[in-house]
């Protein structure tokens, strides 16, 4: 029997210890075992300032991710809003292969698009300068240059604030624009778009070009509840994981 494939996003893992690490050190080294390959739809970290701290600050999970990939599991990383810094360098270390913004994959049966889902926000256009700009080589080069004590604090800042945003922005500007995800299929053909970033766990199912679609969005992690989108033979299906302590 073909092995399964996990997709998971929006971990925003801490630097700190907690109980959201201890989950995915714990499904790294159980339930994925299993599986012939992991895809991470961004945001596995809560902010990443470049891979020589972030190299430091989740030694486990760098650990956990080569330990994976030396098993024969490839495990693919698509940059999140948070993590849009982590570089080459972890991926060599990690053992992990960078993905584009959007990649297109056979996956249970259909042809499936996968991105990490904020440039479909296009009605929150304040993030998509913002997402502009620092994608732009010539600023994450100039921030590298920082000390990375003060690339953390900018880091945090820039986490406080978004934070704060998103109290304020109504509900549908922070959610994908349909025009943007029908564009999407449009362009793309596929038959499922896969992403994460918005935080609410569904699927939308879509008529477009007189095909049925489907937009499954993955869930955020929270202390009380973490899952992963499996993806075999029979179909794709939501799986909760076991929590781990805080202790």
């Amino acid at each position: 029997m073909p092995k399964p494939v996990y997709l998971l996003s929006d971990l925003h893992l801490p630097v700190g210890a907690s109980a959201l690490r201890k989950t995915f050190l714990a499904f790294l080294e159980g339930p994925a075992r299993s599986a012939s390959e992991i895809y991470i739809l961004g945001d596995l970290f809560e902010y990443w300032v470049g891979d020589d701290a972030g190299l430091e600050h989740y030694r486990a999970e760098v650990h956990a991710l080569r330990s994976l990939h030396d098993a024969g599991v490839k495990v693919s990383f698509q940059h999140g809003n948070r993590d849009f810094l982590v570089g080459r360098t972890f991926a060599d270390t990690a053992g992990v292969t960078l993905l584009p913004e959007t990649q297109t994959v056979e996956l249970g049966g259909e042809r499936v698009l996968l991105a990490h889902g904020d440039q479909y926000c296009t009605a929150d256009r304040g993030y998509q300068r913002w997402r502009g700009f620092s994608r732009n080589y010539p600023i994450q080069f100039l921030f590298g240059c920082l000390p990375r004590s003060l690339r953390a604090r900018i880091g945090g800042g820039v986490r406080r604030r978004s934070s704060a945003q998103k109290s304020t922005l109504a509900m549908d500007i922070m959610d994908v624009s349909e025009d943007a995800i029908q564009a999407q299929f449009e362009e793309s053909g596929v038959d499922r778009i896969i992403h994460g970033h918005t935080h609410r766990p569904a699927d939308h199912a879509y008529d477009i070009g007189g095909r049925p679609r489907i937009r499954t969005v993955l869930a955020d992690w929270r202390p009380d509840y973490c899952e992963v989108l499996r993806a075999d033979d029979s179909g794709f299906t939501r799986v909760p994981l076991s929590l781990a302590s805080s202790d």
